[in-house]
């Protein structure tokens, strides 16, 4: 059964959600790639369609925000996904602990992506990277600088707006935390964090920013390129006015930098066009597909040399925290279960 026969209408980069996918690719679909993204679709479409406009390579996407992983496993032999692409190096790690994913060797991907930004075995490979930053508002709060672990402190008592602490970005942000204090601090930390919140975690990270905006709140923490996404929004406008009550502070933990989390991609173990996938896999670390991952997307390149869109830059530098990504994977379990221990998600009892 042909890839085409698949329930999914999908051509040259158009998503579909919730679709059932069965039957693997034929050789006349050896000029496509079956992509399988946890990244929302129009955060994507700009560099897929580049991808086949310089290559010839179509490429088709199956979108899910929660269980491609699964859904790879299930699959098994059959399954029709050439890579894999997603945010999070928990994701990225859980991929690898599943056996979905398989290493690339890749003198190309090698050269273009440094050395702590990819799998020492090859097996996943970062595209970008973003910061975890403090939403602040620009006229009830008044300091320039922030630590992480300030958050947890009483004079932020009903002012904090935070997404689920079950969400991939703040379980990476807990883990990093285990990391640097261990577990008993950070369950205190994150006891305390609960304490300061200013209602039931909720919604993605423009929610927060609204919630600044609606004085919900007056900080909040979130990535930074919702905050870009917001400003430069002309299809749905009053979300400039939510950006445009914040600011963004780069906290960083007491003892080190700014917690920076990735996306990135793996190849499937049962990709069924394995070579036009790692062609893929190859431009999206290109000097084409970087910039484009600035300009179009607002995130930070992970190839050297090439610069964040002018409105990330503006914001100004910051120290990326040194600890490895695999570390972080690693304490993203141990992070999850704390969030349920302290009932985060339940959010301030009184």
């Amino acid at each position: 059964m042909g890839f085409h026969r698949l329930v999914m209408a999908v051509v040259g980069g158009t998503m579909l959600a919730g679709q059932i996918l069965v039957g693997q690719a034929s050789d006349a679909d050896a000029q496509e790639v079956n992509v399988y993204s946890y990244r929302q679709p129009f955060l994507i479409e700009p560099l897929l369609k580049a991808f086949t406009e310089e290559t010839g390579i179509k490429t088709k996407v199956l979108f899910d925000d929660k269980a491609l992983i699964e859904r790879m496993v299930q699959e098994g032999a059959s399954s029709p996904a050439d890579v894999l692409l997603t945010v999070d190096v928990g994701r990225l790690q859980a991929a690898v602990q599943s056996g979905v994913v398989q290493p690339v060797k890749s003198a190309v991907l090698e050269a273009n992506i440094p050395a702590e930004f990819r799998s020492p075995e090859g097996e996943w490979f970062a595209l970008t990277s973003r910061a975890r930053v403090v939403y602040a508002s620009k006229d009830r709060v008044q300091q320039d600088s922030f630590t992480y672990e300030e958050l947890a402190d009483p004079k932020w008592r009903g002012k904090i707006c935070i997404r689920s602490g079950q969400h991939v970005y703040n379980t990476a942000l807990i883990a990093a935390m285990i990391a640097h204090h261990g577990e008993e601090k950070t369950k205190t930390w994150l006891e305390g964090v609960k304490a300061n919140l200013a209602r039931k975690p909720s919604g993605g990270d423009r929610d927060q920013v609204k919630g600044i905006f609606a004085g919900e709140c007056d900080i909040a923490l979130g990535n930074t390129y919702y905050m870009a996404k917001m400003l430069t929004n002309d299809k749905e406008p009053e979300q400039k006015q939510w950006a445009e009550a914040s600011r963004i502070i780069f906290p960083t933990f007491e003892n080190g930098g700014t917690h920076v989390n990735i996306s990135g991609v793996a190849l499937a173990k049962h990709a069924p066009n394995r070579d036009a996938a790692v062609k893929l896999m190859e431009f999206l670390s290109s000097d084409k597909a970087q910039k484009l991952y600035a300009e179009a997307n607002d995130e930070y390149p992970i190839k050297p040399g090439i610069e964040p869109a002018p409105i990330v830059k503006a914001w100004g530098d910051f120290e990326p925290d040194n600890l490895s990504l695999d570390e972080i994977a690693e304490l993203r379990d141990e992070a999850s279960r704390l969030v349920d221990e302290v009932d985060f998600d339940a959010g301030p009892q009184s």
